[in-house]
């Protein structure tokens, strides 16, 4: 099968994933006064943002949550920092192929690889926002609890469903230069048209009916609910997403194989 395939040539190369996964943080920082240490600082600072800017100014937009403090805090870091991680790992799989033109024509390994050195990088940046975000959580006293653990399988479906979507966009940019400069447009649109910023509840019922349509809203729903209300979610509302990541995957898988020994020549 090829998604077998697939999988023992990733685990075959999981040295060379990792390696290039290094390289590229130290990278990042390696001529910065202060390293890695910006690793940390900039989600930090988007943390203190969100906690002084809006703890009071959007609180009065989430009803029953009067009494906890920086409620609104909590409830647009846990749809901001998981979608920044979506939105990371859709834009740089859009350009994956393109980005890394040459090593894919000097070097003979694997083309699956470098998805899944992009998904593993983004995993990495994600880890120090999540650490920071929890030990915000523990320090306002409002820690999920159990629940905590409900994220681990919302982050399993996210991911798989930004990797499906975005081989099939990272292989069709290659053949289609503007694909990337479209994804871009509606990853933008996408952020405003899934309760984030604001809760659902704060929409004409009508309108609400529409964004019910957003796979991603539920999803952000799901996070939510777990840091904010410290509740488990609703399973059954994530149904929906999970049979489009199950398509998105087969598609992306296949397309991907079928196009993937045109990749050099057409780059």
């Amino acid at each position: 099968m090829p998604g077998l395939q697939m999988l023992r040539a990733l685990w075959a190369y999981r040295q060379f994933v990792w390696s290039s996964v290094r390289r590229d943080f130290s990278a990042r920082y390696r001529e910065s006064l202060l390293g890695a240490f910006w690793a940390v600082a900039n989600p930090l600072a988007m943390i203190i943002i969100y906690t002084v800017v809006f703890s009071q100014l959007m609180r009065p937009t989430l009803p029953g949550q009067q009494n906890v403090p920086f409620a609104f805090s909590i409830f647009l870091c846990a749809g901001v920092l998981t979608w920044n991680l979506f939105a990371e790992m859709l834009g740089n799989l859009n350009n994956v192929f393109l980005a890394n033109g040459n090593l894919i024509k000097k070097s003979n390994f694997p083309r699956i690889c470098l998805p899944a050195i992009v998904v593993v990088s983004a995993l990495v940046n994600f880890a120090i926002v999540a650490v920071l975000y929890l030990a915000f959580l523990a320090l306002i006293g409002h820690w999920p609890g159990w629940p905590l653990l409900a994220a681990l399988p919302l982050l399993a479906l996210q991911i798989l469903f930004a990797l499906g979507l975005g081989i099939f966009l990272g292989t069709l940019n290659v053949f289609f230069r503007d694909v990337g400069q479209l994804t871009g447009i509606v990853l933008q649109f996408w952020f405003w048209l899934t309760p984030i910023v604001y809760s659902i509840g704060a929409l004409p019922a009508a309108v609400q009916k529409v964004f019910k349509l957003n796979p991603m809203m539920p999803l952000m729903q799901a996070y939510q609910i777990i840091f904010l209300q410290r509740q488990w979610p609703a399973w059954e509302a994530l149904l929906p997403l999970v049979l489009l990541t199950v398509i998105v995957l087969v598609l992306g898988a296949t397309f991907f194989l079928r196009r993937v020994g045109e990749l050099v020549d057409e780059l």
